[in-house]
């Protein structure tokens, strides 16, 4: 049987503090932090997962350090796991930097074993009926993986398998870091305390634009909010930064970076107290590391609560130009903590004008099943339609009023979308409005359509039958609808019964119809040499 130790109950892990080597010294905390995060440029649109952030950050810390003559290793502890040693820029300290290096191996329970396997620890057991403690000189011989061997002057025991309360008490750590540790070798003339300035980027963030909008009851207007998701997934947290996320793709090239090695649960290899055939049920506990760098215990079933947490601040982002790119700042200082997705507020506008338009389009002029058309919410990113600003990608929610109740009516990803272009807010499909498409066997042929491209024909090699789109709408209001038509290579549209305007490169025919209307449109094509 296994069963994973609490941390208090069975293995407590009392730490004495690693006293630090000759020539080495911690920096002091970061007094102001800037974080810049990128977008994940093979992500266009859509929503974050906080478990695979593709984004990056670039990070810029202010401390204080105290160095004394000759050379000293400075630690920057508390940078973010993800962290690219390569790209770190550290600026302030004496004939500047002799060498970086990124501690990967972070203190945990499992780690600790690991580090103390072999050498000599205290043992210290609680007798059940005295309630005394006695403390055991013993050396750790097995890794926490399959559970902890260790040896005595009694001999070789499993950890928890004497029935008595245990705990290991351990000296020093050599080669575990607390939290993620950034450390730099530098050379001094004289000693001194300086104000240092580290710079890196580092993996593990991410962000993107979330919008929701009201649709009017005529679907004429809609009142848009939006907000920034930012997202960390490093677990290290940023408290009191200055945030700013920059839209636009910036090419990059970077290596793995190592992973931090955050050690594992601890496990016990051998029954509990009590009878080995009471088959109770037994609640499993994990040590994890908290914010404040101490250790936590928690129940594995409650980590399913140890999700994103979304937090808001009133004040919206600030837009600035950042050569080609966008640059969205957060006007206060806030707190992105460890694996945390945080909204702040991008833009309020309300009553932008907008039409509500059907789409179909046709592929393949055989197929003759009946399709739904699309429904699309269309307006132009301009002063005029009290927009005007860059809108960056992400995901909408449409919501329209029905009956004195607020209701869903579409979600739709959005792109990046700049000033003065056409916006569209697509809402899905629309069983109301249908339409398909088939070739015309009785009836009007090219002869009663009206020509479009009579000079075509001379070069035509094969002239094509007529072909026809009918769209009925089912609703109890007229709508719009536009149909692309994709023509293979070579094709032309010779004649129609409808104006032909173009789109995205793809003729376009344009209709309108009454409530519980029909239409139909016909076209031929020919193809040239």
């Amino acid at each position: 049987m296994r069963q994973l130790l609490p941390l208090l109950s069975a293995v407590t892990l009392v730490v004495i503090p690693v006293v630090a080597r000759c020539g080495e010294v911690a920096a002091g905390e970061p007094t102001a932090i800037a974080v810049t995060i990128y977008r994940s440029p093979h992500r266009a649109a859509g929503a974050l997962a906080l478990d695979n952030l593709n984004g990056f950050a670039f990070v810029n810390e202010t401390r204080t350090v105290t160095v004394p003559a000759g050379e000293t290793r400075v630690r920057f502890e508390g940078v973010a796991d993800g962290i690219d040693p390569a790209s770190a820029i550290v600026t302030g300290l004496p004939a500047g930097v002799i060498e970086k290096n990124r501690d990967a191996r972070l203190l945990s329970p499992s780690a600790l074993i690991e580090a103390a396997r072999g050498t000599a620890v205290t043992l210290l057991r609680t007798q059940a009926k005295t309630g005394k403690t006695v403390a055991v000189s013993a050396q750790i011989r097995s890794g926490a993986d399959d559970g902890i061997v260790f040896e005595t002057a009694d001999g070789i025991e499993a950890l928890r398998c004497s029935g008595l309360a245990e705990t290991f008490q351990f000296g020093t750590a050599a080669g575990l870091s607390a939290r993620p540790t950034l450390s730099v070798l530098v050379r001094s003339a004289t000693p001194l305390t300086t104000t240092v300035t580290l710079a890196y980027l580092a993996h593990g963030f991410d962000w993107a634009a979330n919008y929701v909008g009201q649709l009017s009851p005529d679907a004429s207007t809609l009142d848009l909010g939006a907000w920034v998701t930012l997202a960390n997934s490093n677990g290290v947290g940023f408290s009191t930064a200055q945030l700013q996320v920059v839209a636009g793709r910036i090419n990059r090239v970077s290596g793995a970076v190592e992973p931090l090695d955050m050690g594992a649960p601890i496990w016990a290899r051998c029954w509990p107290r009590g009878s080995t055939s009471t088959g109770s049920a037994l609640e499993e506990f994990v040590v994890t590391a908290a914010a404040n760098g101490d250790w936590e215990m928690k129940t594995l079933s409650s980590m399913g609560g140890m999700n994103a947490r979304a937090l808001t601040v009133s004040r919206s982002v600030e837009l600035e130009q950042l050569g080609d790119l966008k640059l969205y700042r957060v006007p206060e200082r806030t707190t992105l903590a460890s694996r945390q997705s945080k909204q702040v507020r991008l833009l309020d506008r309300t009553t932008i004008p907008v039409r509500l338009i059907y789409l179909g389009e046709v592929r393949d002029a055989l197929d003759n099943s009946g399709r739904q058309a699309r429904r699309v919410l269309r307006s132009t990113n301009d002063v005029q339609h009290r927009l005007g600003l860059p809108l960056p990608s992400g995901e909408m929610q449409v919501f329209s009023s029905n009956n004195g109740a607020t209701v869903l009516v579409g979600s739709a990803k959005v792109r990046d979308i700049a000033v003065h272009e056409e916006v569209e807010f697509e809402l899905g499909e629309d069983a109301n409005v249908r339409y398909r498409s088939y070739l015309v066997d009785d009836g009007p042929t090219a002869a009663v359509l009206a020509p479009v491209a009579a000079r075509d024909v001379l070069a035509a090699t094969h002239t094509d039958p007529a072909r026809a789109v009918e769209v009925t709408n089912g609703s109890n209001a007229p709508v719009s609808f536009e149909l692309s038509l994709y023509l293979p290579p070579g094709a032309r549209i010779i004649a129609a019964d409808a104006a032909i305007d173009s789109k995205n490169g793809r003729p376009l025919i344009r209709l309108q119809l009454p409530a519980h209307g029909v239409a139909t449109t016909r076209y031929q094509t020919i193809r040239t040499k």
